[in-house]
């Protein structure tokens, strides 16, 4: 593995971890979720790679090790980004995978941008419409602000981490971590701030993805993780449900009682079922 940064506008420049393939290979691109970084895909990636795949996971702005400049978050400005830099690369006709709201940027980008799209894979996201989740935005707003953790103890938060997944490995955690800047003093700070994470809340509420994926031709692969509380679950299945009937050729894995971050907690599995998208293209 190595890295590279790509500049996508005008003094934004995005940081992409890859690793190498043969030119005759399909390239997989992988996309983060909110708040998450492109170190969350690296066991995935390794995956890839030795299945003979070159593969390249972006970090979208004011994440990971990306530019934060003051404007552009919105899922269609991510989209853009995504595109900007597979086209800075030569990368084209790729298998994409998106996470959480990574899976929205890149229902976008495949809409938008089909000549770079041969498969996608939307894990746990690409779904994703906040306005039919919340009566308002004001109910929105209020679940989904992330809380004030600057200044804390990074051990505080690793702890944490251990103890709510016992399941990830040491290396997910500390791609976990790596979503905030850590200082010499080992104290957190948020790398994508509160006021820009609600302005991509607040695009999640705004733009639904379902014009996106009735645009959408080529093969998806739709990877919920379905929670086991019934009530939930059956929210859950109704939301890919949806999406799958808006989509030409869909095909769904379920992950039952699986963590949200499927890339962190199941790494070899989830590969399995991404390879099996270049039987398809």
């Amino acid at each position: 593995m190595d890295s590279t940064r790509v500049e996508v506008a005008a003094t934004v420049s995005l940081a992409v971890r890859r690793w190498a393939g043969p030119e005759s290979a399909w390239p997989f691109v992988l996309v983060h979720g909110l708040s998450s970084n492109a170190r969350l895909w690296d066991a995935v990636a390794r995956e890839l790679a030795a299945a003979g795949h070159a593969v390249y996971a972006i970090d979208l702005r004011s994440h990971g090790e990306s530019d934060a400049p003051a404007e552009g978050y919105d899922t269609g400005t991510a989209a853009a980004d995504v595109a900007a830099a597979m086209a800075a690369l030569g990368i084209g006709r790729a298998v994409v995978a998106g996470q959480s709201w990574g899976g929205n940027v890149v229902v976008r980008l495949a809409a938008q941008h089909p000549e770079l799209v041969s498969a996608l894979a939307l894990v746990d996201g690409g779904w994703l419409d906040l306005s039919a989740e919340f009566d308002s935005w004001e109910a929105c707003e209020a679940a989904l602000r992330p809380p004030e953790i600057d200044g804390r103890p990074a051990a505080e938060l690793r702890g944490y981490l251990q103890s709510g997944h016992p399941g990830w490995s040491t290396e997910a955690i500390e791609a976990t971590v790596a979503n905030l800047r850590i200082a010499d003093d080992d104290t957190v700070s948020r790398r994508l701030s509160i006021p820009h994470h609600m302005e991509i809340v607040r695009s999640m509420w705004t733009d639904s993805p379902w014009a996106d994926l009735s645009r959408i031709t080529v093969p998806v692969l739709l990877l919920p993780a379905v929670p086991t509380e019934p009530a939930a679950a059956a929210r859950r299945r109704a939301q890919v449900a949806r999406a799958a009937e808006a989509l030409a050729a869909p095909r769904v894995r379920e992950y039952p009682g699986a963590d949200h971050d499927l890339h962190a907690e199941q790494p070899e599995a989830l590969a399995k079922d991404l390879l099996t998208l270049v039987e398809a293209v």
